[in-house]
């Protein structure tokens, strides 16, 4: 294996542990304050310790671990108010993006979304969440470069990213991932339209619907 490859393993292993245990967060199993020791989860996922700190790196600049004096890498607090408000913010966020992609995204972009689209309903229909995950997440970042407003694609992408286990984890409600599907299909229909208002609108009520399917899964879990 040549050092290119063993990079791109490693970047996979700890995108796996990234997921893994923000899933096990989002979902109430890892408490507040619980310490993630770099050599035990090494153990448990049969790792290095290298991924295992990219993954807790990753997990404290999306906010959902912490660095505590003499204790190390712990679950960080995040009250489901404090979730909800951010559910909330991204939502006028991403209704924002949408609005002016709809008005300056350009025929490939929208093409590139449609055929997102399409390869999602794939991933949708063999129940791979993992793969849905990663093309919902393309799906959305797709919107905030077809602003063409570099600031608001970052800001969207910030907030996007502090998100982003929760954002995973409400996909695994009930029939949640189909929904999502359809949401994003009705927010592609409103853009080729040329209806910025009616796709700001359903893409504000698909965030919004995501924050109620993450609030019943923890509520499930608890």
């Amino acid at each position: 294996m040549d050092a290119g490859e063993a990079t791109e393993e490693r970047t996979l292993i700890s995108e796996r542990i990234r997921d893994a245990l923000s899933d096990a967060i989002a979902a109430g199993e890892l408490a507040a304050g619980t310490v993630l020791d770099e050599q035990t989860l090494a153990d448990r996922f049969g790792a290095s310790r290298t991924p295992v700190r990219e993954a807790l790196r990753q997990l404290a600049f999306g906010g959902l671990v912490e660095q505590r004096p003499r204790r190390g890498m712990v679950v960080a607090r995040m009250t489901p108010e404090r979730i909800m408000d951010m559910f909330e913010a991204t939502a006028e966020v991403e209704a924002l993006c949408v609005r002016l992609a709809t008005y300056r995204m350009r025929p490939l972009e929208l093409s590139a979304l449609m055929d997102l689209h399409h390869r999602s309903g794939a991933a949708v229909e063999s129940g791979d969440l993992d793969a849905y995950d990663g093309l919902n997440r393309q799906f959305h970042e797709g919107l905030y470069a077809a602003t063409h407003n570099g600031f608001l694609a970052e800001q969207a992408l910030a907030i996007r990213t502090r998100l982003s286990a929760f954002r995973r984890t409400q996909l695994r409600q009930g029939d949640r991932i189909r929904h999502s599907h359809g949401e994003h299909g009705a927010i592609l229909a409103a853009i080729a339209e040329g209806d910025g208002e009616a796709a700001a609108r359903r893409m504000r009520a698909h965030m919004l619907n995501a924050a109620g399917a993450l609030g019943r899964y923890i509520a499930e879990h608890a």
